[in-house]
């Protein structure tokens, strides 16, 4: 079976993020279930099983709401006389079908993807299509953080610096000299530095 363009973009990408293809029909509870495609996860999300209904080529009646949702329905219920802890995940690719997306809420997570901009090897056609197509399936992603350039360039700041030149030059530069340099040695070390200036300051005061 050939997979529709946007579907197959959709199934490339999963892939990419670590979910392995299963061979369609597959079988659970003597039961065989076709879809356009379907795939499991891997790693922390093991338990994840994805199905890709195609309503843009409409392959297995895909258009009709009614024989989707009931089709998904029969495999959720075969799911659990097996005792399976996949959770279900269902991707409409193509129009969107607001009616299926309501019955199917209570069964599965339902994700849409109604359009995405694919070169010819299936690849996003740019950043700004990879994004789009990324915040449609987000849930399905593992969790990535942008590199903050300026979080990076903190690493390489002199914290020490930065405070004493946030300090008033009208401190007293004997103490600002002697607890920063004892701060690199933990806070036992500054309360020590502390109270042999101020042991110095009582003397002096004294004599």
């Amino acid at each position: 079976m050939t997979i529709g363009h946007l579907a197959g973009g959709v199934v490339r990408r999963l892939e990419k993020a670590g979910y392995r293809p299963v061979q369609t029909p597959f079988r659970v509870a003597s039961v065989d279930f076709e879809f356009t495609a379907a795939l499991v996860g891997s790693g922390g999300r093991a338990l994840d099983l994805v199905l890709i209904v195609d309503t843009a080529s409409g392959e297995f009646g895909d258009r009709d709401a009614k024989a989707v949702r009931q089709r998904i329905e029969a495999l959720s219920r075969a799911l659990d006389v097996t005792r399976s802890r996949y959770l279900l995940t269902v991707i409409l690719v193509g129009a969107a079908l607001p009616k299926l997306v309501d019955a199917l809420s209570p069964t599965c997570r339902v994700l849409n993807v109604e359009s995405a901009s694919f070169d010819t090897e299936g690849e996003p056609e740019s950043d700004d299509a990879a994004l789009a197509l990324d915040d449609q399936i987000r849930l399905l992603l593992p969790l990535t953080i942008a590199a903050d350039d300026e979080a990076e360039g903190k690493e390489n700041r002199d914290p020490v610096a930065e405070l004493r030149g946030a300090l008033s030059p009208k401190l007293d530069q004997t103490l600002v000299d002697a607890l920063t340099e004892a701060s690199k040695g933990g806070e036992d070390a500054v309360k020590k530095a502390l109270g042999k200036v101020l042991d110095l300051a009582i003397e002096g005061h004294e004599t």
